[in-house]
């Protein structure tokens, strides 16, 4: 799929000047400042535009006396509009987004969008990384427009959850031409031991200006379809890594849109 390139992420990106505006643009600070005036009245002004620009259907939503742009952002969606497959043999999308499929190989490195990153960079744990060879890595691109709330694929009980701090970039494809970005994003990894699909990590990854990923519990049991949490502004992917033999869904780069609680295991074959 191809995606056109702001004249602004050409700049950050491809110049001298650029980079280095970069280091100050992606610094924390600048991110905290960023997150202050989306989470303000101020930033009221900006969601109607938004709305239009984006052709976002609000009748799927539910409206608000909106306080600031991120309470926008956050909305929550009609549950009609987002049903739940509860098949027990179905592992649904925990997003609105676009899906694409890798194969985990064994001491090998999987490709996101023009970059290659191994299991373990992306978790933080040689241990776990271990757990996924031969499985799959389901990856679920989140646009501006989507629903920026995310749920649990599958019943199951986290185990743990870890934050992974980073500097926060981009996830536009421009961006992974000069950076590994899954490597420098802040992220939340958590692994879920799952009822009828081993254990799973769910992986949420913030980019530029989110500066913040809020998951709403760090352990217990959970259920298909519930709501495991937030994206504030901006950009941003989920990642999905299982064991061998747990889905069998082929290798597809090419992205697929797919809706929150939509069964995706039979979705490529």
């Amino acid at each position: 799929m191809n995606y056109k390139e702001s004249k602004l992420l050409r700049f950050l990106y491809h110049t001298v000047p650029g980079r280095v505006l970069l280091k100050v643009v992606t610094s924390p600070i600048i991110s905290k400042i960023g997150g202050a005036y989306m989470n303000s009245k101020r930033s009221v002004r900006h969601i109607n535009k938004f709305i239009q620009k984006n052709n976002i259907n609000m009748d799927e939503y539910h409206i608000e006396d909106w306080e600031s742009f991120d309470h926008f952002f956050t909305r929550r969606i009609r549950s009609r509009c987002r049903p739940i497959d509860r098949d027990e043999e179905a592992f649904v999308s925990p997003c609105d987004g676009r899906l694409s499929v890798y194969d985990i190989k064994d001491d090998t490195t999987f490709e996101i969008k023009g970059s290659h990153y191994t299991v373990e960079s992306l978790l933080m744990d040689k241990k776990f990384a271990k757990e996924f060879a031969g499985g799959k890595a389901l990856v679920f691109r989140l646009c501006v427009d989507d629903y920026h709330r995310y749920g649990y694929p599958a019943d199951g009980r986290i185990l743990y959850l870890q934050n992974v701090k980073g500097r926060l970039h981009t996830v536009r494809p421009i961006a992974l031409e000069k950076y590994p970005v899954f490597i420098q994003n802040a992220r939340d990894v958590s692994l879920i031991q799952t009822k009828n699909f081993d254990v799973i990590a769910q992986v949420e990854v913030g980019a530029l200006m989110i500066g913040k990923i809020e998951n709403h519990k760090a352990g217990g049991p959970v259920d298909k379809g519930d709501e495991k949490g937030m994206f504030h502004y901006g950009g941003s992917t989920i990642v999905i890594l299982t064991k061998k033999g747990v889905l069998n869904i082929p290798e597809h780069d090419e992205e697929i849109k797919v809706k929150y609680g939509q069964r995706v295991n039979t979705l490529l074959r």
